[in-house]
Order: structure tokens, then C-alpha cells, then sequence
């Protein structure tokens, strides 16, 4: 702990508390806190005081700079609480690292005197105070850099953490160095990635373009095999699945892309994740795979997200089945839609629930209809259909409003206030279009007992 003084520290000025020296950073961002723990390490002297009352009250006045983002006084709160590091509760002394770094640069982070230089700094003795917590802010360390567009330096921040070892390694530890591995395997992609776009540029009859593939090859060999060990790992890895698919698809391995989106998605083993559905279905698509496959991708992800944008697209891909169950799903499926918040001024949903409404009567589907309508005539007419809804609907946006009102007639009949309220707008340009919707409603609406 001793190293913690060098270029860092200075005496303090008249004003400050006579015989101390604070550590600074190079904008003059003042860490009296930080050199409280130097003192008391070097000399090995630890005064009498309750360390548990004392870390405790610092602990929340901390806390509560933070959420008010008093950044400064957060700094010199560290002060008092960093003599945690001294507690006789081993648990507490253990857990104290950890902490403070993650309060620490958090403040580092957001305040207005900080800098990389400081964060740095911060980051490096930390990493050396409770080893055990070393690959871990190396780690944070690294995505503050990448953050802040240092590649190469977040590069050499993973490459020394790859290598560190203490003691037996544990479980966790292997997690963490597998996902050091893979955060400098994302590194290796991007600049994969660049060097692809330079050879779409090249003639592949150039020796450049030679060159410039035989380096990507390089590239992708070392990026795969940092990638490769963590998405074996049950876990959320997101834009990892996606680099090493776009590399394996971009070599032609299309089997091997496609195993390794099947398993992220289907592994039982793996947290339910959309994301996973997403990229099987996209993958999927770009092979032209059958219908089938293609609903089944979708059916998964609708249980999991059924507002999601590609709803829309799963209930067309339904539409085109021949099969009446995918018809009936299609409904639900435009229903589910519609039942979230940020999907009610979607006119492409109102659009296609209008037609596949109209469909469903005329192909002696009642029953469908009823099972849906059923759960939702308490809410929907207020939710969606209120008199409120068909002015602003009408003066936001008069075609939504006219899908809308064809959806409220034929379920709540034409003498419904959204419907009447629109049918009686007087437009040149929707006249055409309102007079075939009270014509659809006549004919369709399930209110009407003749139906």
C-alpha cells in the first residue's frame, strides 16, 4: 500500500487541517480519503473508534450524495468510510475492496474535476487492495476505456488481466477470466470488422485484397477462440453470439452459425432470452428457411414478448399458412398486440385486426372472436374506444382513427361512441373510405343479432 503515495501527494495549504497531505489527481481533484488508508497502512496505527457506527453512517451519507449527485461531498465521505479496511470483522474487512471501488468510480465517474488520468490511477491501486476482486475491476476498468474510446488501452487492460492468477482458480474466477477473454475477443471483431469493410473495397484480383483477407483470417481465428469458451457458459452474451455468428457466416460455416444460435435459443440450460429468438429467426429468414420453422422461431418469442415488433410479422407469416389453427393464432396474436400501451397508435395493427376480424366472421369463426373479445370487453372499450380517444385520434391522425372505428364497430356495434364519433365526421378526402366502413360494421358487427 505504501506505492499509493508517490507523484500523487502534496501538503496541503494553510486552510486545510494542518500536518496532513491529500492525495490529488492531475485536474486537482482533491482524495483526502485515500490518503487517510495510506497513513494508517504504512504506519500500521489504527485509532480507537466505533469502525461500525463510523463506516455505517458513512456508508448511507454516501449513498445519499450520490442519488443527489453531490459528487464532491460523495469524494470526501470516502474519507471517513474507507477506514472499513481496518475493521476487526473479517467479513467486512474482506467485503470493504469491493465497495469502495464500486463508490469510488462511481463519483470518479461523474465528477466534474475527474478524469481518465484519475479513474486510472483509482483503478490501479484498487486492483491491488483485496486481490480477489483484481479481475473484476480490471474488467469495469477496461469497459471505462472502451467507453471513452481508448481501444488499445482497454486491450492492454484485458491482455495483462487474462494472464493474472492467485491461488487455486476458482469458479468464479473462470467466469471472470472467460468474460475478460471475450470482451478483448469483441475488441479483435471490431477490428475484424473494419478490415472487412476495406477488403469490400478491394479487387479481389489485387494482392491487397489478399493481404487484407489472409490478416481478417488472423483476426477471426483469435476472436473465435475468445468467444467460443464464454457463449459455452450459460448466460445472456448478446453482442458476443452475434460477432462470432457474423464471422462464421461471413466464412461460409452456415451449419456451424446455425448450431450455435439453436443452442443459445433452445438450451434449456440458458436464461429465456428474446434477443436469442430474435437472432435464430433473422438468421432463419437470411436462409430462406420454410414457414414452419420460421412460426415456430416466433411462437417462442411471442409467449416471451408478445408486443414485440416482429408480432406484426409472425402474424402475417400465420395469415399465409394454410392451417386454421395459425389462422386462429393470428387473431390472438393481434390481439396481444394491441393489449399493450405502446402499441395503440400502431395503425398497421388496427389494420390488419380489422381485416382478419372482417375474415374471421365471414369464415363462420365466432367462436374465435368470442374467445378473445371475451377477456377484454371489461377494458378495451375504455382502454382503447373512449370519446376521448376518437376527437384526439381523429385530429392526430383521422386513418388510424378510421381503422380504429371499424375495430369498435364490429365489436361493440355502430351506435358505440368511438364509431358514431368518427362515422360523422365530415371529410372530402376519408368520405369514400367512411361510408364503406359503416357499410363493413352493418354487415359484420357481432352486436347485431342477425349475425
Amino acid at each position: 500500500m505504501s506505492d499509493f503515495s508517490g507523484e500523487l501527494l502534496r501538503p496541503m495549504t494553510g486552510d486545510d487541517d494542518l500536518g496532513e497531505t491529500r492525495v490529488l489527481s492531475g485536474t486537482g481533484m482533491c482524495f483526502p480519503w485515500l490518503q487517510k488508508q495510506i497513513q494508517s497502512v504504512v504506519t500500521g496505527g489504527k485509532k480507537e473508534k466505533d469502525f461500525a457506527q463510523t463506516t455505517s453512517a458513512c456508508l448511507s451519507f454516501i449513498q445519499e450524495a450520490l442519488l443527489k449527485h453531490q459528487w464532491q461531498q460523495a469524494a470526501e465521505y470516502m474519507h471517513s468510510y474507507v477506514q472499513i479496511l481496518e475493521d476487526s470483522d473479517s467479513y467486512k474487512r474482506q467485503a470493504a475492496p469491493e465497495i469502495i471501488w464500486k463508490l469510488g468510480s462511481e463519483i470518479l465517474y461523474y465528477h466534474p474535476k475527474s478524469s481518465v488520468e484519475t479513474f486510472n490511477t483509482f483503478a490501479d491501486r484498487m486492483k491491488n487492495i483485496g486481490v480477489m476482486n483484481y479481475l473484476k475491476i480490471s474488467l469495469q476498468h477496461a469497459l471505462y476505456l472502451l467507453h471513452h474510446g481508448m481501444l488499445d488501452d482497454a486491450n492492454r487492460n484485458l491482455s495483462q488481466a487474462e494472464t493474472w492468477r492467485y491461488g487455486e482458480k476458482s469458479s468464479s474466477q473462470e467466469v471472470l477470466i472467460n468474460l475478460i477473454q471475450a470482451y478483448k475477443g469483441l475488441l479483435q471483431y471490431y477490428t475484424w470488422s473494419k478490415k472487412k469493410m476495406e477488403l469490400s473495397q478491394l479487387d479481389e484480383d489485387d494482392y491487397a485484397y489478399s493481404t487484407a483477407s489472409q490478416s481478417m483470417l488472423n483476426h477471426s481465428w483469435k476472436t473465435s477462440i475468445n468467444l467460443c469458451a464464454l457463449i459455452q457458459i450459460p448466460g445472456v452474451w448478446d453482442p458476443f453470439v452475434k460477432s462470432y455468428v457474423d464471422m462464421l457466416e461471413f466464412y461460409g460455416d452456415r451449419d456451424g452459425a446455425r448450431e450455435v444460435l439453436t443452442n443459445y435459443a433452445y438450451d434449456e440450460k440458458f436464461p429465456s432470452n428474446p434477443n436469442a429468438h430474435i437472432y435464430l429467426y433473422n438468421f432463419l429468414k437470411r436462409e430462406k428457411a420454410p414457414r414452419e420453422k420460421l412460426i415456430s422461431v416466433l411462437k417462442i418469442l411471442y409467449q416471451i414478448v408478445p408486443s414485440h415488433k416482429l408480432m406484426l410479422e409472425f402474424h402475417r407469416l400465420l395469415r399465409k399458412s394454410e392451417k386454421e389453427e395459425h389462422h386462429k393464432l393470428g387473431l390472438e396474436v393481434l390481439f396481444g398486440v394491441l393489449d399493450f400501451a405502446g402499441c395503440t397508435k400502431n395503425i398497421t395493427a388496427w389494420k390488419y385486426l380489422a381485416n382478419h376480424l372482417r375474415q374471421t366472421l365471414m369464415g363462420n369463426h365466432l367462436d374465435w372472436l368470442q374467445e378473445e373479445w371475451n377477456s377484454r370487453k371489461n377494458w378495451w372499450p375504455g382502454f382503447h374506444f373512449s370519446y376521448f380517444w376518437a376527437k384526439t385520434d381523429w385530429k392526430e391522425d383521422k386513418a388510424l382513427a378510421c381503422e380504429k372505428a371499424l375495430v369498435a364497430g364490429i365489436l361493440l356495434g355502430k351506435g358505440y361512441r368511438y364509431f358514431r364519433y368518427i362515422s360523422k365526421q365530415d371529410h372530402q378526402v376519408l368520405k369514400k373510405k367512411i361510408k364503406q366502413m359503416k357499410k363493413l360494421v352493418k354487415k359484420c358487427s357481432i352486436v347485431n343479432p342477425g349475425l
